[in-house]
């Protein structure tokens, strides 16, 4: 395993030599420190290597920026450069994002957001058994699935080997398949509600001791709000599709609704735990559902003061509404 001081060294190095050669003069650097890469300062310029996992860097790399008083930042990665890109283009601070190729830095080109396949029609066949059974229907990027508080229990598939859709029940793909073998004999609206009723258990009233509470707490807030609109001064909360499709259950990422807010349409992105990402994440989502006016909603204890420093350098602004 890599020493974290000398894997700091290593990164603090390799940034300064990017620079000094994509520069081209022997210019003085001011280092800084950057978990998880480097960080240095260059006149007004500051230069931020993403070395661990480039994806959830970028909200600290424009936070080490603004605190340094910098007029114009650069980002360094050697992947995901172009979602870095796309991010970086509706801050007050100038965003420069570079891919590094070897010891060259490249222009990285924003990518363009994704746009979700529709849910194929024989999926849509089982939207009154979730219904049904006590689960809110969801759509993401072409699959269709249904959630309890914010959980998802549910999701139709396609068997590659029978060449058939079904309904699978569970917990991520896991658990569908461990229930598939405990429990392939019920039919799936007998099985679906039953798991309902025991996630409901688990996943509201206050209850957080099981591990059902503890999974994807960011669309437990948001089904919160569309339970109850009022938290956040709205009339109507609806879920919305990420920018991104999202890869697992298990990690923490910030989810969409769009809220009806004074007869005005806002997207409202919901985020749980300090997460410096979650401002760059509600400038791509509020992009994706077409509107201006972007919220991010966070629990009280969330809304500390380098979120709002994050929140007030985007154009326009992303208002942080804080929820108990």
């Amino acid at each position: 395993m890599t020493d974290p001081s000398r894997l700091a060294r290593l990164n603090a190095i390799k940034l300064t030599t990017l620079v000094r050669e994509h520069i081209g003069v022997d210019a003085e650097f001011v280092p800084g420190e950057f978990p998880g890469g480097a960080a240095l300062r260059h006149g007004d310029d500051a230069w931020v290597l993403l070395a661990d996992r480039p994806d959830r860097g970028r909200g600290a790399a424009l936070a080490w920026a603004l605190r340094q008083g910098a007029g114009t930042l650069h980002v360094v990665a050697e992947s995901g450069t172009g979602l870095l890109a796309r991010r970086a283009e509706h801050f007050a601070v100038p965003v420069v994002v570079w891919h590094a190729e070897g010891r060259v830095l490249l222009p990285a080109v924003p990518e363009p957001l994704l746009v979700p396949p529709p849910v194929p029609a024989a999926h849509r066949e089982f939207l009154d058994v979730i219904v049904d059974s006590g689960a809110v229907p969801h759509e993401e990027f072409g699959v269709l699935s249904g959630e309890v508080r914010g959980l998802e229990v549910c999701r139709v598939v396609d068997d590659p080997y029978l060449h058939a859709t079904r309904l699978e029940v569970g917990v991520g793909v896991h658990d569908r398949e461990a229930f598939a073998m405990l429990h392939g004999d019920q039919p799936a609206p007998v099985a679906l509600a039953r798991v309902v009723e025991a996630v409901l258990q688990h996943r509201g009233g206050g209850a957080t001791g099981h591990p059902l509470s503890r999974l994807a707490q960011e669309r437990l807030l948001r089904a919160r709000l569309v339970d109850d609109p009022s938290l956040i001064g709205a009339t109507a909360v609806e879920l919305a599709q990420p920018p991104v499709p999202r890869t697992n259950l298990k990690d923490p990422v910030p989810c969409v609704a769009v809220a009806t807010i004074g007869g005005e349409r806002v997207a409202v992105v919901c985020s749980m735990g300090v997460d410096l990402d979650a401002v760059p994440y509600a400038v791509d989502a509020r992009t994706a559902v077409g509107l201006e006016r972007c919220m991010l909603v966070v629990p009280t204890r969330d809304a500390i003061p380098v979120q709002q420093l994050l929140a007030d350098a985007v154009r326009p602004p992303v208002t942080i509404v804080p929820v108990d």
